[in-house]
């Protein structure tokens, strides 16, 4: 398991920290813990970044980019190392 500390955690953050985490029946590092997965949890859309992305960038829109022409041949790439 990995280990990590928070500096410069504002007084009130923590102070909200705690009462949450009594409020749920926890210790504040549980809490932090909970906290933290559930954030990235809901993060994880299966459909990938680079869809949401599309998706964020059509409801502005969308974005036309006009790429220039290649001007060298494609290469493969050499996995030979």
């Amino acid at each position: 398991m990995a280990a990590m500390s928070i500096r410069d955690l504002d007084d009130q953050v923590r102070d909200r920290l705690r009462v949450r985490a009594a409020a749920n029946g926890r210790s504040m590092e549980a809490e932090v813990r909970a906290i933290l997965t559930e954030a990235v949890s809901e993060s994880e859309d299966p459909r990938g970044l680079f869809v949401t992305l599309i998706d964020s960038f059509r409801e502005l829109g969308g974005v036309d980019i006009d790429l220039p022409p290649r001007k060298t041949p494609v290469r493969t790439a050499d996995l030979s190392s």
